[in-house]
């Protein structure tokens, strides 16, 4: 199974944790990540690394 995620889910990890939603948010993209290791394939798309270059380095951390 392949699984994509796309810039808002993986900025999710980085957000303020203080709000219960972007925990549970958080959590689940955990879980997806830890998915990838074993039982799906994570694929990218030019459009990701698109956005991702085209955030500062404060929005990278």
């Amino acid at each position: 199974m392949k699984a994509y995620l796309d810039v808002c889910c993986l900025c999710r990890l980085f957000d303020d944790q203080s709000q219960f939603r972007v925990r549970i948010e958080t959590d689940a993209v955990e879980e997806i990540l830890a998915l990838c290791y074993s039982r799906f394939s994570l694929i990218s798309s030019t459009p990701i690394f698109y956005e991702i270059s085209r955030m500062n380095d404060n929005m990278r951390v």
